[in-house]
Order: structure tokens, then C-alpha cells, then sequence
């Protein structure tokens, strides 16, 4: 959530380009609303935010008991500040102006903390998939992957057999912009079956999503 709507359009560029979903807000109220609605694991919060603060929403979304991380931002980088963001719940605070890499690397970071541990690579079957080195192998062969075939891999795969609803997929690879109605989910899993090949690990739960079979 960011009130200089260049700068957060860049942002949201940016981290789009690494492989996030990202939604944004220009201001207090609709941020807040978000924030409370979806469950995101990490969320970007500038303090100084129009129609309702950033410590407002922060404190909400704490006292919530949801497992998103929060990185503050501000125009004000003094310790004090920092002290005082983190007092109130932030879980990382990052001064203007800043390198877009490390705030990269922060909310990489607090990704890790925002969802239970997970192996480091995931495995179902003969396919492997690292999250780190973005790699993904079937018998010990490469597997050449778009960003959203590889995050919907991973989704799957840290699903550990449980049910993926086709909204939730949208949700965590996609973003709020994607339409719910639209082919984009099922065109993904063809193409992302046809490069994984047979036999066909991603099954199809009629009426209920997919699911990664485990054997």
C-alpha cells in the first residue's frame, strides 16, 4: 500500500516481474479492506497513507491473528521511527529512498516466515521442483516452465495432495485482477500437464480444483 501512485506502480512492476502476484492500494480505506479480505503473506505498508494511517491498518491486521508479514514504509528513516513501526507489529521497516533488491530480498524473507516451513525442494513423485534456484525436473530431466506454470507447480506441490481450488490458484499466482471466470487456470494446467508429460501427476477434481498426486 503505497499513496505516491507512480512509485507503487513501479513496485508492483517490479515484483511482478520476479514472480509475485501483487495488488495494490493507493490509500488507507481500500488497503485496509484488502488487507483484512485477502490473505496475503506478506504486506507492503507505507505509514503515511491517506484516509486511514498505516499504523491503523497495521494494527488491525495484527490483531487479526493472520500470518502475513508486515514491511513498513516511510520517508523517515530514523532509528526512533523504525523502533516505533516495529513496536506496533511491523515485522521489518525500510526507509526511503531504498534499493529495489533489498526490498525484494526483505519480502522474500518474510515470505519464508508468512507459511509453515516447507522442504527445500518439493517433491511428488519423480518431479522435483526447487523454489530457490527456480528449477524444476521430472526423472532427472529439465523442465522449462513460464513464471505462472512454476507457480502453480509450487502451489500444487506444497499442497502436499490437498485440494487447490482454481480461486485459490488466481489468488496466489494470479492477482485481484484476474478474472474469476476467466480460462486462465485450466489453459495454465494444460500447458503445464503437456510439459510435465506422462503419466499425468495433476489431477482434476471435479466441482473442487486440483491436486498433485503423491505416488
Amino acid at each position: 500500500m503505497e499513496d505516491e501512485q507512480p512509485l507503487a506502480d513501479a513496485i508492483a512492476r517490479g515484483l511482478r516481474q520476479e514472480g509475485m502476484a501483487v495488488d495494490v492500494a493507493y490509500d488507507g480505506i481500500d488497503g485496509h479492506e484488502k488487507a483484512l479480505v485477502t490473505r496475503y503473506d506478506v504486506l507492503v505498508l507505507d505509514r503515511d497513507l491517506p484516509g486511514m494511517s498505516g499504523d491503523e491498518i497495521l494494527a488491525d491486521v495484527a490483531g487479526s491473528g493472520a500470518l502475513t508479514r508486515v514491511l513498513m514504509l516511510t520517508a523517515s528513516g530514523t532509528v526512533a521511527d523504525r523502533v516505533e513501526g516495529l513496536g506496533l507489529g511491523a515485522d521489518d521497516y525500510l526507509g526511503k529512498p531504498f534499493a529495489f533488491d533489498e526490498l525484494v530480498a526483505r519480502i522474500r524473507a518474510l515470505g519464508r516466515r508468512a507459511t509453515p516451513p516447507a522442504p527445500p525442494v518439493l517433491r511428488a513423485a519423480d518431479v522435483e521442483l526447487d523454489p530457490a534456484r527456480r528449477t524444476v525436473t521430472r526423472a532427472g530431466q529439465g523442465v522449462e516452465l513460464t513464471r505462472k506454470e512454476f507457480g502453480v507447480l509450487e502451489v500444487l506441490l506444497a499442497a502436499a495432495g490437498r485440494v487447490v481450488s482454481s480461486e485459490e490458484l488466481l489468488e496466489r499466482v494470479w492477482d485481484e485482477y484476474a478474472d474469476p471466470f476467466t480460462t486462465t487456470v485450466r489453459v495454465t494446467m494444460m500447458t503445464l500437464r503437456k510439459k510435465l508429460g506422462e503419466p499425468v501427476l495433476i489431477e482434476t477434481v471435479v466441482g473442487s480444483g486440483y491436486r498433485m498426486a503423491t505416488t
